[in-house]
């Protein structure tokens, strides 16, 4: 984009926001008739201020809008900024499979070096390295799309489709953390349709899972519910199937399930679901990362908190954390899922007025994981809460962590 104009750059970056520019000039406090010919380029923006204005109502970089290079600051390294974002996209939009139709297949890497890759990726994921992740998904997304094309034809097919199956999943969970909903369910749909290839039923329901996450996060509860709770029970262990793998994913699904449920108010089906995934788990044996699902009785029971948020029993969220079945279990876990699980629980005690303890479970997460903390919007959501409801100044730690997040106090 960089040798667009820069009314060109302001109607991308409103559509990317889903402003009319009826919209975007009552924001702005300008005319519809302004923004238009701006966008034309019949109008020329020649004062900074009024380009910045633009930036903060677009939520860009303003240097994007000048088509410079975003200049990136050390404390936002492990986030995810829109640069990455337009990089990964891009990788998105590559049709690489069709073009294998037409053209020789451009060259990929060996796929030994393809399953070092992508299990890195995982561990990056789930250790909250979400800036590192970004940095590195747009080559290995064009990678594994490009070994997919490559082996289409030969006996590592199914092998090469589920690594780009698994890559697509990775790409959806980092983008839903960081509020691209809808680029995470392009991704986690592309890894249904790719698992298939791949013939794994099992990396199929994961990518339902992450299906299911993306629809949440956009609002589409019910069909978040229903897919969840659909592909679960077709991946129902059974005496013959009830293996390690199988019973990981089949709990996770249960688990997003659940917290579909209760984002509608369903207590009823969040009980029944949360039961399902406990059976599994005590089936399971223990906290397990099979198939990166870092599934077992710990994660029930943190989804059990989390259930009790969504329902807004902040009480229940709380005393459920507090007697933790297994502490060494959850000190276990990876990263990203604990310090998932603090955020979860500030959220908890600003529902019983808590806001000391509230403090303190953001700042725990932002020691273990900061990237899941500073990057994700609903932690500046909580965060802002914290600062709205403190009485005074807030303590230094708050107040650090707001300015290094650009919350205001």
């Amino acid at each position: 984009m960089d040798e667009l104009p820069i009314g060109r750059r302001v109607a991308y970056w409103r559509g990317r926001r889903k402003m009319s520019q009826q919209v975007f000039a009552d924001r702005l406090g300008k005319s519809k008739s302004w923004v238009d010919k701006v966008e034309r380029g019949v109008r020329r923006l020649d004062k900074f201020s009024v380009v910045y204005e633009i930036a903060d109502v677009l939520q860009v970089d303003v240097q994007l809008l000048l088509g410079k290079d975003v200049e990136r600051r050390p404390e936002t390294q492990n986030c995810i900024d829109q640069v990455e974002v337009e990089e990964i996209r891009a990788a998105l939009e590559r049709y690489d499979q069709m073009s294998a139709f037409f053209q020789a297949v451009p060259h990929s890497p060996p796929l030994s070096e393809m399953r070092k890759a992508v299990s890195h990726a995982w561990l990056t994921y789930q250790h909250a390295k979400y800036g590192v992740l970004a940095r590195a998904l747009p080559k290995l997304l064009r990678d594994a799309q490009a070994a997919d094309s490559a082996h289409a034809t030969t006996e590592e097919a199914s092998a090469a489709a589920h690594l780009l199956g698994q890559v697509y999943q990775i790409a959806s969970s980092a983008l839903r953390k960081v509020g691209e909903h809808e680029l995470s369910w392009l991704a986690a749909d592309r890894s249904i349709a790719v698992s298939q290839r791949a013939g794994d039923q099992l990396l199929a329901g994961l990518a339902s899972y992450r299906v299911g996450s993306a629809l949440l996060a956009l609002g589409r509860v019910r069909p978040a519910l229903e897919v969840n709770v659909n592909i679960a029970n077709r991946l129902a262990p059974s005496r013959e199937l009830a293996g390690a793998d199988r019973l990981s994913v089949y709990g996770m699904l249960l688990l997003n399930g659940a917290m579909a449920a209760a984002r509608i108010g369903d207590s009823a089906t969040v009980r029944d679901l949360l039961c399902g995934a406990e059976q599994a788990s005590l089936e399971l044996g223990g906290d397990f990362n099979h198939y990166w699902t870092s599934f077992g009785p710990t994660n029930v029971q943190l989804h059990r908190c989390a259930t009790a948020v969504e329902l807004g029993d902040g009480r229940t969220a709380v005393e459920t954390h507090e007697r933790l079945l297994d502490p060494v279990g959850f000190n276990a876990m990876l990263p990203e899922r604990r310090a998932h699980h603090y955020l979860d629980i500030a959220r908890g005690y600003t529902q019983i007025g808590n806001i000391e303890k509230a403090s303190e479970m953001l700042l725990e997460g932002d020691r273990l994981a900061p990237s899941e903390i500073r990057c994700r919007p609903l932690a500046h959501e909580v965060l802002s809460d914290v600062l709205r409801r403190t009485r005074g100044t807030p303590p230094a730690p708050i107040a650090e962590l707001a300015e290094q997040m650009g919350v205001g106090v």
